[in-house]
């Protein structure tokens, strides 16, 4: 069983207020398709990363997800539950941070929000006091405990949603961009707790798309609300057929007339003391690369280093848009 099954998932935002806006004659927008035909599976214990640019859906699957929105047409199934006829039970399954949480009560401390949300979770308050002490530690949040909501910077209160969706300890999580605000210290620590988790499935959804190649074993891109791919970061770096840029260091030549001998129309070559710095672009599974090396050896060249820049998810993002 998976963790997540979607299956042809769409949502449609119908125009609002139409009746009023016809009455005082002002222009109806037109239906907003947010999500068409979204289909994935995220299994168990997986962390799974959802990438896309702003306005691409990835807050609506999220809270489709989380029952906070109701799809069009389609399924979301958690733990075999549905996300539309099981709602009570998927939302004991699931915890929820998002990047700008708005349910806390700012006049209450860190400490005081988590115990009111333990006993809406039915948590008894010894057990629920020992829990949040273990978040608190884990999220370096100790010195803040008494503080109040208001006064907190917003990477802490980021970390205190965290703590909170971890408080019932749910088999899964949906984190909506964890590390955003955090400073890199920080940043890294939540990193390292969302690895650190045992048998707990995670949507991770991030702008930070190295921290989505650390942390993700697959990835799913999703432009103006279809999922355009699935698969792992590494196989997407694969499949995007770019032009890649390479610089070549060495020395030993004298007298060759590089711009004549080379087999590259544009390139760039400069010489520190020594040393030659030869760059180029090339596409990345043509013949270019061992070509050039093989006359500059040819040639009597001692080659020190060659340097290529590969293909990155924000390569393959802009790709689909």
């Amino acid at each position: 069983m998976s963790a997540i099954s979607i299956q042809n998932l769409s949502k449609t935002y119908p125009p609002s207020f139409p009746r009023l806006k016809k009455f005082f004659r002002l222009p109806l927008q037109p239906a907003v398709e947010a999500l068409t035909d979204v289909s994935f599976d995220i299994s168990e214990g997986e962390i799974f990363g959802l990438i896309g640019k702003n306005g691409a859906g990835k807050t609506t699957l999220t809270k489709i997800i989380a029952t906070l929105v109701q799809p069009t047409s389609g399924r979301v199934s958690v733990k075999g539950f549905d996300s539309v006829n099981d709602e009570v039970k998927v939302r004991s399954l699931i915890g929820l941070a998002t990047a700008e949480e708005r349910s806390f009560y700012w006049r209450l401390t860190a400490r005081q929000n988590l115990m009111f949300f333990a006993r809406l979770y039915g948590i008894k308050d010894n057990s629920a006091r020992k829990r949040i002490a273990e978040l608190f530690a884990e999220l370096n949040l100790e010195d803040l405990a008494k503080r109040r909501f208001s006064e907190l910077s917003t990477g802490n209160k980021q970390r205190l949603a965290v703590a909170r969706a971890l408080l019932p300890r749910p088999p899964i999580l949906l984190l909506d961009e964890p590390t955003r605000s955090l400073d890199p210290l920080a940043a890294s620590n939540m990193r390292d707790l969302i690895t650190s988790l045992k048998d707990v499935s995670v949507l991770l959804t991030s702008h930070n798309l190295a921290e989505i190649e650390e942390l993700c074993r697959r990835v799913a891109i999703i432009s103006n609300g279809n999922i355009r791919a699935v698969d792992t970061p590494e196989n997407l770096r694969r499949s995007h057929k770019q032009t890649q840029k390479v610089t070549i260091f060495f020395d030993g030549l004298s007298n060759i007339d590089l711009q004549k001998s080379l087999p590259i129309k544009n390139f760039e070559i400069e010489k520190q003391s020594n040393t030659f710095i030869l760059k180029f672009n090339r596409e990345a599974e043509d013949n270019l690369l061992g070509e050039t090396i093989a006359l500059l050896i040819r040639k009597g060249a001692r080659i020190f280093d060659v340097e290529t820049e590969k293909a990155t998810l924000l390569d393959v993002l802009e790709s689909y848009e």
